[in-house]
């Protein structure tokens, strides 16, 4: 097994410079995750993600690509795909057919990016609707717990269909809140079980389907006083233990304001990922930090690796594991022959 790559960090532009093949070779880094700032059209998005993995065969490319607002690639033959809420609006006039649909986004979502040499992303999100969170709002299928989980293992079974894996975010849930985990802290003042009842129900019932799981920049005080991707509380003794999930945690982005304030100090990203490691993750996130020169994430990167020989945290071989389950197990389909194939173009004439 190699050893345990925990960190997925970001690239400034649409192709690698000097400094982005150096940290992509650094033995911490499992992961490259990529932004809208990173396409311009198919041909150099697939030159960006070849040349990223001639430098390590087995890393990670991930994206957040859910449908909707949040979407990084929307034009060159990409398919533009639904809000995740309007699978639930179909739900309610046709549950059968909204399954159908959302195997069918999950498809097309998933062998389009494939195609371009990504291997996971970020979705599908199994936040409760609850109507007061705006970063979540219509990426939400539904307020139903029940409707949540069935048309997410839908997207899930498309997804599967393309060689892709998944991510379920953010656990335990982040729909009930109403600040932004990207400019503060939120907080859900919710008892246990009412959360194991309701949002974080889709959890229990896709433990047997869950390739990933991120969970939220939010605190839950009545079950721990940190936010949930730094708590064992959360991750080892609920999600794991009691949820029996066993695939792998990644954390939400350290550089959000929700990620380095624990309580009361602000942590450096170094000690953030520390943090999220010991509490349960498997892979740390660090996004929009190689702008500028990419300070930070060399900071990262060299602190962490610092830490390591200290002793402050060890290097895991399950958790290693874990991310290379992810990585897709069959040849993706080249553009040109995903277009002439007759599954993915019924998967278009079944999108919402």
């Amino acid at each position: 097994m190699s050893p345990h790559a925990p960190v997925v960090l970001d690239v400034a532009g649409l192709a690698l410079d000097a400094d982005d093949r150096r940290r992509l070779q650094h033995p911490l880094t499992g992961g490259l995750i990529l932004f809208a700032r990173n396409w311009q059209d198919r041909m150099q998005l697939t030159a960006l993600t070849a040349e990223a993995k001639s430098l390590r065969p087995d890393l990670l490319v991930c994206v957040d690509h859910e449908g909707g607002r949040v979407q990084r690639f929307r034009s060159d033959g990409f398919t533009l795909l639904p809000p995740m809420r309007a699978l639930g609006e179909l739900w309610m006039r046709d549950a059968m057919r909204a399954t159908d649909a959302a195997t069918a986004v999950g498809y097309v979502l998933g062998a389009e990016l494939r195609a371009c040499g990504i291997d996971l992303s970020f979705t599908p999100v199994l936040d409760l609707d609850h109507g007061v969170s705006a970063v979540i709002g219509d990426r939400a299928f539904h307020r139903d717990p029940r409707v949540v989980g069935l048309l997410a293992k839908s997207v899930m079974h498309g997804l599967l269909r393309a060689g892709m894996a998944n991510c379920g975010k953010h656990f335990p849930g982040h729909g009930h809140v109403v600040a932004d985990s990207h400019v503060d802290i939120p907080v859900d003042r919710r008892s246990l079980k009412a959360l194991l009842a309701d949002d974080a129900a889709p959890y229990a019932w896709l433990s047997t389907s869950l390739a990933s799981v991120m969970p939220a920049h939010v605190v839950y005080p009545k079950v721990d006083a940190r936010p949930a991707g730094f708590s064992s509380r959360w991750l080892q003794d609920i999600l794991r233990a009691r949820l029996r999930f066993d695939g792998a945690v990644f954390s939400d982005d350290l550089s959000m304001a929700g990620a380095r304030r624990l309580e009361g100090r602000e942590l450096s990203y170094t000690d953030a990922a520390i943090a999220a490691l010991q509490a349960g993750c498997d892979m740390v996130l660090l996004c929009n930090q190689s702008v500028d020169g990419g300070a930070a994430v060399d900071q990262l990167l060299d602190g962490l690796a610092g830490a390591q020989l200290r002793g402050a945290w060890h290097d895991s071989e399950i958790s290693e594991a874990r991310r290379q389950l992810l990585l897709p197990s069959s040849a993706a389909l080249p553009w040109d022959e995903l277009m002439r194939s007759s599954a993915y173009r019924h998967a278009l004439d079944s999108l919402v």
